[in-house]
């Protein structure tokens, strides 16, 4: 795809901005020709393009058939990865060529913006995940499902079964906006600031799939939400707006910009600006276009927003926005109010607004089956009203429940090993797909995340502080492992006999809320998997012994000395 024709002379003089690095192939500078495959797959064909030959052509002629360009780069824009072949360990995940390390299979993202479904809807999920993928789904934490074992020669009927429903896959991955993050009590919570709901939906319909927008240098990730508790992340996200009550315009949204995480981890920043609900559509479009215009394109790994705030400031970004984006400048406006509570994830038994409960529950770090899926829209329909959302925290709500009811639904759940009370430790930990089905991990996620809140509910029956486990496969932070209490990057380290073997590195402290901050993070802080449970255990007791009072975890590691974090603690608490 060509950049867009940009007409300068309707457009006021732009802001006066600092020096830039120069050569990063922004089109608003005139560099349009592309620098790297990707930009090149991009101008050859949109990635849109693809879905005709998805349905069409590749089912008959089969895996083997499908062009590279579009396998491994167009797919995405419907969603849709190769997965990992198995019994590829993860020594070999950064040597083998493409070819070499997928399967024929495929992951399958459904995009459920604000994670919002029917009861009809993820029937059709759990339909499709038994018939076509093996009963085996994932609740992701950034509210999607995904399906794994999907044959192209299934992808006409699973499609059609989605649109059928009102579901797509459409820029469910790519170079696109990706799904909107919203509130799964968004309309329901007596205590939200606003209702985000209708211009969340409103920003969905009007650009999800627009073609203006379906080239940007890399993803573009966005969150909106009225939510008290913030559990959206807008620290992490490309851009956020979050719920907040201006002094004399009323509610709307502080508009925030520039986070995200994977290798070069970065926490967004506010532009200081307050966007009333009616132009929530127009300002999100004007900072996805400005990433589009002025977002670097020369290396994938400087590609996202977040590096082009850095390097040319707030002022720059709102200065040019307003003045080459919007129709009229934004007025100032304040912070949002701190959390309301430091858990985001919405698991328990809630009162809602009207007086019915939303009951919030937990899978084991995001793992499901079809057949669990089906079950619990079947519960949704008994017991609510046929409404489920997805969380942030890979957990699932079913909404509407009358308070007489909640035992019966509990109880309903639990026989779908789905907990509305969790321990803290199955509700704090999430885990990413791993090297089960991803190809770029180098270590299991999931079942080692099992293991662990089996063992720690185990081995620490009394623990009851929230503690925040994340459980990620590569450095790519899918499992947003720096913002959490302890984050595990997969990765290759030394085992008893000095040979690489499967583990992870240790960034511990994150947070995300009333003091967003990193990891802390060092050389050494690094455990093999079979070292995982005896770590955490000792980790946590050290802290349970150490805190001060009401000292959060986080606080303790931010002033805890090496020698109480270090893993060479194992071996004296075994």
């Amino acid at each position: 795809m060509t950049a867009p024709a940009r007409d300068s002379s309707a457009r006021p003089a732009r802001a006066a901005r600092p020096a830039r690095p120069k050569g990063q192939g922004q089109w608003a500078l005139g560099h349009t020709e592309p620098l790297n495959a990707n930009e090149r797959m991009k101008k050859d064909q949109d990635g849109l393009a693809v879905r005709d030959r998805i349905l069409n052509l590749y089912p008959y002629t089969g895996f083997e058939s499908i062009d590279p360009q579009d396998l491994r780069g167009r797919f995405r824009w419907w969603g849709l990865y190769t997965q990992r072949r198995p019994g590829i360990d993860g020594g070999r995940t950064a040597v083998l060529e493409p070819e070499e390390i997928e399967d024929s299979y495929f992951m399958q993202r459904i995009r459920l913006d604000g994670g919002r479904m029917t009861s009809d809807q993820l029937r059709v999920i759990g339909d499709i995940s038994t018939r076509y993928g093996r009963d085996v789904a994932d609740v992701t934490d950034r509210q999607n499902i995904q399906l794994h074992w999907i044959r192209i020669e299934d992808v006409p009927a699973i499609w059609s079964a989605l649109e059928g429903a009102g579901m797509t896959t459409q820029e469910a991955c790519g170079d696109t906006p990706r799904v909107f993050l919203g509130c799964p009590l968004a309309g329901v919570d007596g205590d939200e600031v606003i209702d985000a709901t209708p211009v969340l939906e409103e920003t969905v319909r009007r650009y999800v799939g627009d073609p203006s927008l379906s080239n940007l240098p890399r993803k573009f990730k966005s969150a909106i939400s009225g939510c008290a508790d913030h559990c959206t992340l807008h620290e992490i996200n490309d851009i956020a707006f979050v719920g907040v009550v201006h002094p004399e315009l009323g509610r709307g949204f502080d508009l925030w910009v520039g986070g995200g995480l994977s290798t070069n981890p970065k926490l967004g920043v506010r532009l200081g600006a307050f966007v009333p609900p009616e132009r929530v559509a127009e300002v999100w479009h004007g900072v996805a276009s400005l990433f589009r215009d002025y977002g670097y394109r020369r290396l994938r790994t400087r590609a996202r927003l977040k590096f082009l705030v850095a390097d040319m400031g707030v002022e720059w970004v709102r200065a040019t926005l307003e003045k080459e984006y919007l129709e009229s400048p934004l007025p100032d406006g304040p912070p949002p109010a701190p959390p309301r509570s430091e858990s985001r994830d919405h698991v328990g038994v809630h009162r809602q607004a009207d007086g019915r409960y939303a009951v919030g529950f937990a899978p084991r770090a995001g793992r499901l089956t079809g057949t669990a899926l089906t079950a619990v829209a079947n519960l949704a329909d008994q017991y609510g009203r046929g409404r489920i959302r997805a969380t942030t925290a890979q957990k699932l709500v079913i909404l509407d429940v009358a308070e007489a009811d909640v035992p019966a639904l509990e109880a309903a759940l639990a026989e779908h090993d789905l907990v509305v009370r969790p321990s803290v430790f199955r509700s704090g930990t999430m885990a990413c797909t791993g090297i089960e089905f991803c190809k770029l991990a180098i270590v299991e996620t999931k079942a080692n995340a099992a293991r662990l809140i089996e063992e720690l509910e185990r081995r620490l029956p009394d623990f009851d502080e929230p503690i925040g486990i994340n459980v990620n496969g590569c450095p790519n932070a899918c499992a947003r492992f720096q913002v959490a209490d302890i984050g595990l990057k997969g990765s290759l380290v030394p085992g008893p006999d000095g040979e690489l073997t499967e583990g992870f590195q240790l960034h511990l402290g994150g947070h995300l809320g009333t003091r967003s901050r990193l990891g802390r993070k060092s050389r050494g802080l690094k455990i093999t998997s079979a070292e995982l449970v005896d770590y955490v255990v000792h980790l946590l007791t050290r802290y349970q012994a150490d805190r001060a009072d009401g000292e959060s975890f986080a606080d303790w590691v931010e002033r805890a000395d090496e020698a109480q974090l270090a893993p060479a603690v194992v071996a004296g608490a075994r």
